[in-house]
């Protein structure tokens, strides 16, 4: 009866809602709870095929936004195909019955200021975009239609294999993803947790291919179609291997039928869930949804179908994994298996639980192990592994000194839970995190609409009541007052989940290079491999001696739990004055020889919180390579310093960055104002008196060595862009002569560079937030007084980039990591002055006219790799502006150059023919996007920075964009792009870096090569269709010599001897016939820059900064 009494009143929650030409929906009929300070409207629909949607109007917004969550990822993928849910979301896109172009979607975004992305999780898939809220209806169209009415096109199937395969080659040598699948594997056999979620073309084809093998697919077979494959919407590729528009034959059919069958079982509209933020009533937004959305099937399963049984079993428990690593760190990470959280949502006791073991306060875990110089970082709480089941984990990123230790750190944290479950928790605790919690929620501000609308989405599979679908994952309630300890009391979860973080339920994995757990082994380790990585491993069970010291009580007398958070704060006074407007830029409030300052009262988004930029700068912070190293590591020391007392500032909300430049030091402070003087007082009284420390000092000698070691194994494109931007800034140091500085370092040295750095400077200073102008003058009056710096001219330090002459210049590095497959290219072209307001604003129109082509063509039509972007790029100082194109791919670098080359022909074309209205749609796009309102205080303070940083001071710069684009016509882009982008300019200035990947990548058979080498196979006879085979191993573009060796064994059977023959015929077919895409020559025209240092001294430098307004905010000058 109370099941029943709990269904009806569920059911009066919610109201009927029937229209004409609307289809049905509920609209539940409870107050959505939400922060105080958000003013949107808030709705909770249910349309009749179990669909839920949380609508909000947002009546002053420019951006609208999507998000749809559906309750299945990569570990619903069938057993025999990892990677099915991730194709899925990348095939889902590729055309759909009412909109059946490809890339209609993208192109429609892109033209209306928006923008998509979607996520393969481990149990739900999330797709969502933004858009300009004028374009919201066209958008949702066009979006809701995926999941009724895909194509699939069949034509996209080699191409979005090829995409998910060039994601996971992307990822191959990114030891994140490593381990993430080691701790996979290393599960309960046969759990699907064991599952290779991201896939690959291997993954994805190998039943199909099986299947082939044994006669089992017909080569005429067509898998079943949602619906017609559409006309190619582009021209096709100019590539040799007909690549383009294939199925990817029998094989590439299968995939798609079983991905086809797969979405048709397990995409179901009760397991969907969806946000929509525009600005139209909740009631326009409700129907639209209703008519859009309804057409998706319920096809009657699991709405949260759950995987109950956790992955760690008896054999998991109690084990330590050591892991190889490809870059250079140490860590170790201890993970307990416990349950899911979101049921505990009230109190949420696994956070309570994290929030003292990841304490950085005095007395902390973190504080020992820092004083004993173990650790550089602790990290510890609970962790959503998918529905139903999570882990506890702490994870410290270790010293050299720490690894060596790895024994006695693991025990600390043993022993600082023996020391919690023996400890008392006074419901202070509880209210303390429940008190910043709702003060968080409180003065809550808005974020970007996609942002916050994918949020939502995924918060609303939460098993919480419907009207607390926002504010329960956000809040936290105190304990029961009467008895704590009763089920559901609070405590009682705590002290439960407690109990399950023992050594007899943990898995330690210590992660290193290979040669430092085989130095501290002793000798060479027998090590494993994890299959789709590589990753090598070792497994051992905890030592007896090791388990029963875990389980003593704590013994270590600096530990102890944490006193109250000063930091909390207690005032909240917020001036609120309504004005038509909000002013459009800061004021300068105060001038000195020693700083200058600007100052916005907040006027639009009244919180009682304040942005503060401090920049501090000096030639001699970056004078030479050794100063930018001794510069970097006073910044690093001063962090390290303040991170006990700092600790609670963040917590209650009030947080800081101290960091260094090319020009100097920085300071940010965010958060609440009422004790941010407290912050900002112990940050620069740290800075000016801080005295170094020789084992600290050792640490982040260590630390900062090993970060910049490991950039250079980062991914190609981050070098290609880090090297391009070396060449075109002046003073800009490489890491690897900064590198070579950082063992010889002193402490003494290091405490002489601080004085010298601080001895004579010049401050720019923005505050902006709910702080008056005495407050901002009187905190920026107090840094002055403790730095005792004399004053440097202000226009002493300023950013200088340098400007390219008309010429073609390519600059070619390898790829420092010896095993990452991928090349990648940086290829810019430099137009001119950003002051220059025509310019600029002709720039930004012809990058939003190609941006969207180049990732169409680059990458899904060509097939390149799976990171390619085309943005505008401005120069060090914001002097300068330019085009950036950069694509990363497993082709070589000189190859990538000639597809963008390519491009820009077709460009070339796509320009001049460009169509009246597309131009002027394209216009409004770029129109709304400088039209944009901030959304929060730290947008505004980010924009406005940007113009006291470079010293040019254009506050009212996208305000004139937005007036000279009115002016800019179709010819203008046109003759833009003919004489500073189109390779046949004999005007444009262009530097194109090249990463060229050293690892050897298999022989491919070129369309020539392979018709010679078919040709040989008729002539001898072979007892097969030849040109049948042909068409076959070249569905999936041009085949490496394995794999025509591996096509071929099935048809020659037992004949090795003629096999061998055949094969012997390939290598000097590969080379008589290169395949294109090998071929390594550079066209004629091109300077090659063989010395950068050399190349870059002959290079002009931009003029230095100067104000573009004199704002006459002061009415004489203070000096």
């Amino acid at each position: 009866m109370a099941i029943e009494a709990t269904q009806n009143l569920n059911q009066q929650q919610w109201r009927s809602v029937k229209k004409d030409d609307i289809p049905p929906y509920e609209v539940f009929t409870k107050h959505i709870e939400r922060s105080e300070n958000d003013d949107r409207d808030y709705r909770l629909i249910r349309l009749e095929n179990g669909l839920e949607a949380i609508i909000i109007q947002d009546a002053g917004a420019d951006k609208a936004a999507a998000s749809l969550d559906v309750a299945v990822g990569h570990l619903h993928d069938p057993d025999d195909m990892p990677g099915l849910a991730h194709f899925c979301e990348h095939l889902l896109f590729m055309g759909t019955e009412q909109y059946p172009r490809e890339n209609e979607y993208s192109e429609y975004l892109a033209k209306n200021n928006g923008y998509s992305n979607a996520f393969t999780g481990t149990t739900n898939t999330n797709y969502f975009f933004t858009v300009s809220t004028s374009a919201l209806s066209g958008a949702l169209s066009r979006f809701s239609a995926f999941f009724h009415s895909p194509l699939f096109a069949p034509s996209c199937t080699v191409r979005e294999l090829n995409a998910v395969d060039s994601e996971h080659k992307k990822n191959h040598q990114n030891d994140i993803w490593r381990i993430f699948q080691l701790n996979k594997h290393l599960s309960k056999d046969g759990h699907p947790w064991r599952k290779f979620g991201s896939g690959n073309k291997d993954s994805l084809t190998k039943v199909g291919r099986e299947l082939k093998a044994k006669g089992l697919l017909n080569g005429d077979s067509r898998s079943p179609s949602l619906a017609v494959t559409p006309e190619a919407s582009r021209t096709p590729s100019p590539l040799p291997n007909g690549e383009s528009g294939d199925d990817g034959g029998v094989v590439g059919r299968e995939t798609r039928r079983r991905l086809v069958e797969w979405w048709s079982k397990e995409y179901s509209a009760n397991r969907m869930r969806l946000c929509v933020i525009g600005k139209e009533s909740v009631e326009e937004l409700s129907d639209m949804v209703s008519k859009l959305f309804s057409p998706i099937a319920n096809r009657g399963v699991d709405p949260l179908p759950a995987i109950k049984d956790h992955p760690f079993g008896p054999n998991e428990k109690g084990t330590s994994v050591s892991v190889s690593t490809v870059m250079s760190f140490h860590a170790i990470e201890i993970s307990f298996p416990i349950p899911y959280q979101p049921p505990f949502w009230r109190h949420q006791p696994a956070y309570f639980l994290g929030h003292f073991v990841g304490h950085e306060g005095p007395g902390s875990l973190h504080s020992y192990l820092k004083h004993k110089g173990w650790i550089i970082a602790l990290s510890a709480g609970p962790q959503p592994l998918a529905r139903e089941f999570s882990m506890f984990k702490v994870t410290l990123r270790l010293t050299k000194e720490g690894f060596d230790h790895h024994r006695e750190v693991s025990l600390a944290v043993f022993k600082y839970l023996n020391l919690l479950r023996s400890s008392q928790f006074p419901r202070w605790y509880q209210h303390e995190i429940s008190t910043i919690r709702a003060l968080r929620f409180r003065f809550q501000e808005k974020r970007r609409p996609e942002d916050y609308a994918l949020w939502v989405a995924e918060q609303m599979a939460w098993p919480v009541p419907r009207e607390k679908v926002i504010s329960a994952p956000q809040l936290v309630e105190d304990w029961d007052v009467q008895d704590p300890m009763k089920v559901g009391g609070g405590e009682k979860e705590v002290r439960e989940i407690l109990d399950m973080l023992t050594v007899e339920n943990a898995r330690s994995v210590l992660m290193a290079k290979q040669e430092e757990h085989e130095r501290i082994a002793g000798g060479k380790l027998k090590w494993e491999h994890e299959p789709w990585y590589g990753t090598p491993y070792t497994v051992e069970r905890y030592k007896e001696d090791f388990v029963k010291e875990a389980r003593s009580p704590n013994d270590v007398s600096e530990l102890r739990l944490p006193g109250p958070n000063e930091f909390v704060p207690e005032k909240f006074d917020v001036d609120k004055k309504v004005v038509d407007q909000p002013e459009k830029r800061p004021r300068l409030i105060r001038e000195t020889p020693l700083s200058s300052l600007w100052h916005k009262k907040d006027d639009q988004f009244w919180v009682p919180k304040a942005q503060v930029i401090i920049e501090i700068r000096t030639p001699v912070a970056n004078e030479s390579p050794r100063a930018s190293a001794l510069t970097r590591l006073f910044t690093e020391l001063v962090t390290d310093s303040l991170t006990e007392f700092s600790y609670d500032a963040d917590l209650a909300g009030l947080s800081y960055s101290f960091s260094s430049h090319n020009l100097g030091v920085y300071v940010t402070l965010s958060g609440y104002n009422d004790k941010l003087h407290v912050l900002a007082k112990d940050i620069f009284e740290r800075t000016r008196n801080l005295v170094i420390s020789p084992e600290r000092l050792h640490a982040k000698k260590q630390e900062l060595k090993r970060d910049w070691e490991n950039w250079y194994i980062d991914q190609p494109f981050k070098l290609s862009d880090y090297y391009t931007r070396y060449l075109l800034t002046d003073r800009y140091w490489l890491m690897s002569d900064k590198l070579q500085e950082i063992p010889s370092i002193t402490p003494e040295e290091l405490q002489a560079h601080i004085d010298r750095l601080l001895s004579q400077v010049n401050i720019r200073a923005l505050i902006v937030g709910n702080m008056y102008k005495d407050e901002a003058i009187h905190l920026i009056e107090m840094t002055e007084q403790i730095l005792k710096s004399n004053p440097l001219p202000s226009d002493a330090v300023h950013a200088t980039s340098l400007i390219l002459p008309p010429e073609n210049f390519v600059c070619s590095l390898p790829v420092p990591n010896p095993q990452e497959p991928n090349s990648s290219i940086t290829y810019y072209t430099q137009f001119g002055s950003l002051l220059d307001a025509k310019l600029r604003v002709t720039v930004a129109l012809l990058v939003q006219i190609i941006s969207e082509p180049a990732f169409n063509v680059l990458r899904t039509r060509e097939q390149l790799g799976y990171i390619v972007a085309c943005t505008s790029w401005s120069s060090f100082g914001e002097s300068h502006v330019g085009l950036r194109i950069i694509v990363q791919s497993e082709r070589g670098p000189v190859y990538l150059e000639s597809r963008v080359n390519a491009f820009f022909d077709e460009m070339k074309e796509k320009l001049e023919t460009l169509s009246d209205e597309e131009f002027r749609d394209q216009k409004q796009g770029l129109e709304k996007k400088w039209k944009e309102k901030f959304k929060n205080l730290s947008e505004e303070t980010n924009t406005y920075w940007q113009h006291v940083d470079t010293g040019y001071l254009d506050f009212m710069r996208r305000e004139i964009n937005a007036e000279v684009l009115q002016t800019i016509s179709k010819d203008d882009v046109v003759r833009l792009f003919n004489t500073h982008v189109h390779p046949s300019s004999p005007t444009r200035a262009k530097l194109s870096i090249h990463m060229k990947s050293q690892k050897p990548r298999p022989k491919k058979l070129s369309t020539a090569a392979l018709d010679a080498f078919s040709e040989y196979l008729t002539k001898k006879g072979v007892e097969f269709d030849v040109l049948a085979w042909k068409e076959e191993i070249s569905s999936n573009g041009e085949p490496t010599a394995e794999q025509i060796g591996l096509s071929l064994k099935d048809r020659f059977k037992n004949d090795v001897e003629g096999l061998k023959e055949v094969l012997n015929q390939i290598p000097e077919l590969v080379e008589r016939y290169p395949a294109l895409e090998e071929e390594e020559s550079l066209p004629q025209g091109v300077t090659v820059i063989d010395n950068p240092a050399s190349f870059k001294s002959t290079l002009k430098k931009s003029d230095p900064p100067r104000p573009l307004v004199e704002w006459g905010d002061l009415p004489t000058s203070k000096y």
